[in-house]
């Protein structure tokens, strides 16, 4: 009876363990099509420095499996090292988070267009980066408007030019901010504090901090924004600080 009893715990000690492991588990996988040959790498920043977690070597066939444990959701990338005469090597950025991810691509068109799904944060940062994107634009019209050698702008007309930019900029970052506050229950609140609009007031930081969920809070970008925004209090001179109203 001893015996049983003990087999019986083991196996659900097994199980229990097995599932612990197995939530934390982010599996990548997905085709490149046209790639004979090369090799992918699965990637993620730890600290400053890109740091590969799985590899493939890739022969005949595009389609592959990478995989790895996660603390929490964070941005990965698949880098693709081509062995062919092209001297370009490519890199697709995506957010990572537990579960299975898949990312559809073309070897000759790498990171201009994959198909990346299975992660919800990497649909916020899809949805966040259309619109960035128009804002992105319009700053790039307003500088070919502005560098216009066929029609030279007075002093006036740059004047009128520079305070466009100016507005299309502030408004960028209130987008990015309220994206932020919008989205408290998403790791992309953090991520987006930190990576896009860092050197905001510290009162909007603050604000995005504070009505984070606990769980992102907990995350490694809501700890790492909680560090910035301790290392900003603690400057002798905080009204530095950018003001965007």
């Amino acid at each position: 009876m001893k015996k049983i009893s003990f087999l019986v715990f083991a196996s659900l000690l097994i199980i229990s363990c097995s599932g612990n492991g197995s939530k934390d588990t982010m599996i990548v996988n997905g085709n490149v099509k046209g790639l004979k040959k090369g090799t992918l790498f699965l990637q993620h920043l730890i600290d400053t420095t890109l740091t590969t977690v799985d590899s493939l070597e890739i022969a005949g066939d595009g389609a592959f499996q990478l995989e790895t444990e996660l603390e929490s959701p964070e941005v990965f990338y698949l880098y693709l090292k081509k062995d062919d005469a092209n001297d370009i090597n490519d890199r697709i950025t995506f957010f990572g988070e537990p579960g299975t991810i898949t990312i559809n691509t073309s070897w000759n068109t790498f990171d201009m267009s994959p198909e990346i799904s299975g992660s919800e944060t990497q649909k916020k940062l899809e949805e966040y980066q259309k619109t960035m994107s128009r804002f992105n634009m319009r700053n790039l019209e307003i500088l070919r408007e502005a560098s216009n050698t066929e029609k030279p702008l007075d002093s006036l007309q740059l004047d009128s030019l520079q305070l466009l930019s100016n507005k299309n900029l502030k408004r960028g970052y209130a987008y990015a901010l309220n994206f932020a506050l919008n989205h408290r229950d998403s790791y992309i609140a953090p991520y987006i504090a930190l990576n896009e609009v860092s050197d905001a007031n510290v009162i909007y930081l603050d604000s995005i901090y504070k009505v984070l969920s606990p769980e992102v809070a907990e995350s490694k970008y809501g700890k790492k924004l909680k560090e910035h925004l301790e290392t900003i209090k603690q400057k002798k001179n905080p009204a530095k600080s950018r003001v965007f109203y």
